[in-house]
């Protein structure tokens, strides 16, 4: 383990440089192949959690720059990541354990900027998980996984457009039930703030007009206004 440790900082210096250097196109070219071919960031994600912390948050940033560098204009991170989508179950899971939590959703956020991943996800049970994931007690984890939870929902418009025009009901109940009771109890704005984006954007016009045609959804929206008034005065 310490010679991984090891490793894994002579490959951030490789891509990020250092005091003396700045990285070499060429060399973080190469790494990049060699990364993705040898299946090395299965290998790293899977013994994560047994690393020290330094090399955790090495790891992270290693992870996280490999998803970015293009070979020969293209990003072959993203054809891995379309052959190995199972390593995102394996990420996603990370939230239930607080030692590696911010490591794996990190790496993840990287990964749902490929559109592949995010369909995967999108279309997975791990959507609805993720509504367990956001109410976590342990703050810092909820906002993370929070943070990722928008990201699925507004990087890819199309992707989300698709999905969300196919799983109206549970995701309309969703935001029906979270935006009233959790934001109403614990004073949250994020799934107030984030159904206005989705409703807001134009790829999701549909979805919009479905939404606030209900009167149910606009008692519910009413009801908050009501309660943030109240929260001022």
């Amino acid at each position: 383990i310490k010679e991984l440790n090891k490793l894994i900082g002579e490959l951030k210096s490789i891509l990020y440089g250092d005091n003396e250097r700045e990285p070499a196109p060429e060399a973080c070219a190469q790494l990049t192949r060699e990364f993705f071919r040898e299946n090395t960031l299965r290998l790293l994600i899977i013994f994560l959690p047994k690393l020290s912390l330094e090399a955790r948050k090495d790891a992270s940033q290693v992870v996280s720059n490999l998803q970015r560098q293009p070979v020969q204009s293209r990003f072959i991170a993203s054809d891995y990541l379309g052959s190995n989508l199972d390593l995102m179950d394996h990420l996603i899971s990370g939230y239930k354990d607080p030692d590696i939590a911010f490591h794996y959703g990190g790496i993840l956020r990287e990964c749902i900027r490929h559109q592949c991943v995010a369909r995967y996800i999108l279309e997975s049970e791990h959507m609805k998980d993720f509504f367990d994931h956001i109410q976590l007690s342990d703050f810092g984890i909820a906002a993370d996984a929070t943070v990722t939870f928008k990201e699925l929902l507004t990087r890819h418009k199309s992707t989300v457009a698709d999905f969300l025009s196919r799983n109206y009901d549970w995701v309309g109940f969703f935001f029906l039930t979270f935006v009233l009771l959790i934001c109403h109890l614990l004073h949250l704005s994020f799934p107030f703030q984030l159904l206005g984006v989705i409703l807001l954007d134009r790829s999701n016009s549909g979805v919009m007009i479905r939404y606030v045609s209900s009167k149910d959804n606009l008692r519910v929206l009413m009801n908050l206004l009501r309660e943030l008034i109240l929260l001022e005065i």
